[in-house]
């Protein structure tokens, strides 16, 4: 509360100098004044953001990490970063780079709240080598997980390896809805990096992460069932069923504990039997609760395939990790609204590469696997050349099954031989996938795949064959089938360079049909 003031300053040959200053208060009002508050205030001006730095590093890890951190790392941070954040928390901010440079690697995130937020704002910070990600790959990763972004600060380090980048990106919850950051952090993190990865497709599934509290693993199942649902025809959108989904966020927690509970190899049978009567009288009164038939139809579309699900391979690991694509085997007289006529077995594979379906009119069922360029309706593809197969069959075989798969990602601009190599490793994902879940034979007894928990008898009779786009494959499905140690070797795939040419031998259902005729001459 000054009215004016005065400063003189002492230099001398002494290493110290002295700032006199004078401040003339009002001569009617004495103000209050805090000695102590004044001395700490001029305390922080005269020392250096960089003096604040070094203290907080060797507070918060020690001396010898602390200064080894600051000798490395004191002069990279540009003014305006130093502006913008306080010194402890550009501690976390080395510790990460520090991290980073150590491990090699070239991006990594953190979600945090600031002390004075509102209620569902938040702070995304992305730490990457050499050049800043691009605000058009960033943003719809973002959008998809139910935030908005407002505002972004980004930041230039020098570092003796070369530049580095900090974005800040300022967010906002979508409807301010408050989020409890330090719970859903590390999903959304991990969800973040898996979108931008490919891992995981980036849609609008991805916002069940932030509503209702899934990890990003839990929302690809959810999206398998999406496109199988997708595929049997009902006449929505993956958005709209996102919506609902996103709209529902307990019961949608609840459909993804019921699949788990059923399939989790780890769960006792009385706790699994115990926890699926709980879930089952929760989830029908939470069905209950739909606001219109379009949200009635697709959340019992969602309940009805998980509950017609016999089989899955998503409780299987490879190195340790989930594996990369999920396969689930249903019963179609189970499912809601599936096109008729019913197959006796229905296989889906999902991944964010390619999609699949392997229908079988019974048990001893034979067919190819079809390469489809129908992406929204291979199903509908399969299904009509199973029927076809189906009476072909009747004369080799008791019945016929078909299969089809679609790889989404094929190079756009790609050379034949680019696209040919895409659609093989599309093939070789989807045959994995039926394997996956198929019952081995070993010493004459059925052995159920690991990992996989059964709500169907033995089941271990699997055949595929060549079709429309995989003549070539035969081996290429033989090799799998030696790699899975199945019982039928090669003869999983007819047609094989180890096996016979069913059609140049005659084993077809015209080659039945001269042979009828060549015993009645």
């Amino acid at each position: 509360a000054g009215k004016s003031f005065d400063s003189a300053v002492q230099i001398s040959d002494s290493a110290l100098a002295r700032v006199h200053t004078i401040v003339r208060t009002p001569s009617a009002e004495r103000p209050r004044i805090s000695i102590k508050e004044i001395e700490r205030r001029l305390a922080e001006l005269v020392v250096t953001w960089s003096d604040r730095l070094r203290e907080e590093l060797n507070r918060r890890f020690g001396q010898d990490e602390g200064e080894r951190l600051f000798r490395k790392y004191r002069n990279v941070f540009p003014a305006g970063f130093q502006e913008d954040t306080a010194p402890s928390e550009a501690c976390s901010d080395l510790q990460r780079i520090d991290a980073m440079l150590a491990d090699g690697r070239r991006t990594s995130v953190d979600l945090y709240q600031p002390p004075d937020a509102d209620p569902g704002h938040m702070n995304f910070m992305v730490y990457t080598v050499n050049e800043p990600v691009a605000l058009s790959e960033v943003l719809p990763v973002l959008e998809h997980m139910g935030v908005d972004v407002y505002t972004e600060r980004p930041y230039e380090l020098t570092l003796p390896s070369g530049p580095f980048w900090i974005q800040d990106f300022c967010l906002r919850s979508h409807g301010d809805d408050e989020i409890d950051v330090e719970d859903v952090s590390t999903r959304f993190e991990e969800c973040f990096m898996a979108a931008r990865a490919g891992v995981i497709e980036n849609d609008g599934l991805n916002r069940l992460v932030t509503s209702a509290g899934l990890d990003h693993r839990q929302t690809a199942l959810l999206r398998c069932y999406a496109k199988h649902i997708l595929q049997l025809g009902l006449p929505f959108s993956q958005t709209y069923m996102a919506d609902v989904l996103a709209s529902h966020p307990v019961l949608t927690q609840r459909l993804v504990e019921l699949f788990e509970t059923r399939f989790d190899p780890d769960i006792g049978e009385a706790k699994r039997k115990k926890e699926l009567a709980r879930l089952a009288g929760s989830i029908k009164r939470r069905l209950a609760r739909a606001r219109n038939v379009d949200e009635d139809r697709i959340l019992t579309a969602f309940a009805g395939g998980i509950e017609a699900t016999l089989r899955s391979n998503y409780f299987q690991r490879i190195d340790g990790a989930p594996k990369p694509y999920i396969s689930i085997k249903l019963d179609p007289r189970r499912l809601p609204e599936v096109p008729r006529p019913l197959p006796h077995f229905e296989v889906f594979v999902y991944s964010p590469e390619v999609e699949g379906v392997h229908l079988r009119a019974g048990e001893i069922a034979r067919g190819g696997l079809r390469w489809s360029d129908r992406r929204e309706d291979f199903r509908t593809e399969v299904l009509g050349l199973m029927k076809a197969q189906v009476v072909k069959n009747t004369v080799i075989v008791p019945t016929g099954a078909k299969g089809g798969f679609f790889p989404k990602r094929a190079p756009i601009d790609g050379d034949r031989a680019a696209i040919f190599e895409n659609g093989v490793h599309c093939y070789k994902t989807f045959v994995r996938g039926l394997l996956d879940i198929t019952d081995n034979v070993v010493d004459d007894k059925v052995m159920p795949p690991e990992r996989v928990v059964r709500y169907d008898g033995d089941d271990p009779y699997l055949v595929v064959a060549a079709d429309k786009g995989t003549a070539s494959f035969s081996d290429i499905a033989n090799s799998i089938s030696a790699e899975y140690n199945f019982w039928l070797d090669d003869a999983f795939a007819s047609g094989g360079s180890a096996g016979y040419d069913h059609k140049k031998m005659g084993i077809t259902a015209r080659g039945a049909w001269e042979a009828v005729k060549r015993h009645f001459h």
